[in-house]
């Protein structure tokens, strides 16, 4: 345990600087919506109103008040995040891939520890996860305090407040990083979570057999990922039926910790009978 906190604290310092990066960008390109998006409505708001002399009632009738709703839907503030799903996304294969570069490789120092070699694989996987979920809480609290800032720039009779929860479901990206539901939520990470796993293992067997791993590892990941999916598959575009909707959930949870176990069973394996370096 002492080594895999080690190792964790290793990776998550080494990529320190990218998620600061991506944090901060975050924060102000969607500061910047708020303004944006609050001073345009604004000037709709004293062209309409206070310059054509259109009465209040039939402006926010027809246009509507300013909500979080505008702000969220805004390029500025949908931007940082595409670029922080991409940047994790790369990071995912990076973070293995770094250890084969420079011309003394440190994968070579890491698979000579003294500790499990499967310890390397956790601390990556706990690295990418502490990623998504600090991510996503910065997120959180962005909404928070972009409300907040609303707030301070329109006033209450051209506003609409909006909760935390009403502002996730405004645009897709956050409705599937802030579920509405806690299954929701369990759906979403579980379905990403499993394919980190096939994705750590499809790279391990690419570093164990080169091209021809590769190739493997994608109809690999693949195939278990079709496995994990055959219920859902099954009724949809089979249309077979016999399966309550709990059941197929439950069958679901089931397959999903089968997959994620063989996985991690082939990456015991390759970590330690066939990666080189």
């Amino acid at each position: 345990m002492k080594n895999y906190l080690k190792l964790v604290n290793f990776e998550f310092n080494r990529c320190i600087k990218l998620y600061s990066v991506l944090i901060g960008l975050t924060i102000v390109s969607q500061i910047i919506a708020v303004f944006v998006e609050s001073r345009q409505y604004l000037s709709m708001v004293n062209q309409e109103v206070y310059q054509n002399k259109i009465p209040k009632e039939a402006f926010l009738s027809e246009t509507g008040g300013m909500s979080m709703f505008w702000v969220v839907n805004n390029g500025l503030f949908l931007v940082p995040i595409l670029i922080c799903i991409s940047a994790i996304l790369f990071y995912s294969f990076y973070i293995w891939y770094v250890e084969w570069m420079g011309k003394n490789s440190f994968i070579y120092r890491l698979l000579t520890l003294p500790t499990s070699r499967m310890a390397i694989f956790w601390s990556k996987l706990t690295t990418i996860a502490l990623m998504i979920f600090g991510l996503v809480s910065v997120q959180l609290i962005l909404l928070v305090a972009e409300s907040q800032l609303l707030k301070a720039l329109i006033s209450d009779e051209f506003r609409i407040d909006l909760s935390i929860q009403k502002i996730s479901q405004s645009s897709f990206y956050l409705s599937v990083l802030m579920p509405k539901t806690f299954l929701d939520f369990l759906t979403y990470y579980s379905i990403g979570f499993i394919l980190l796993f096939l994705l750590f293992t499809a790279i391990l067997f690419e570093r164990s057999f080169r091209f021809k791993g590769a190739a493997i590892g994608i109809g690999y990941g693949i195939g278990l990922f079709f496995i994990f999916l055959a219920p859902v598959m099954a009724r949809d575009l089979f249309n077979f039926n016999k399966l309550y909707p709990n059941e197929i959930m439950i069958l679901e949870f089931i397959l999903g910790i089968l997959v994620i176990a063989i996985s991690c069973w082939t990456s015991h394996y390759l970590l330690n009978k066939k990666v080189t370096v």
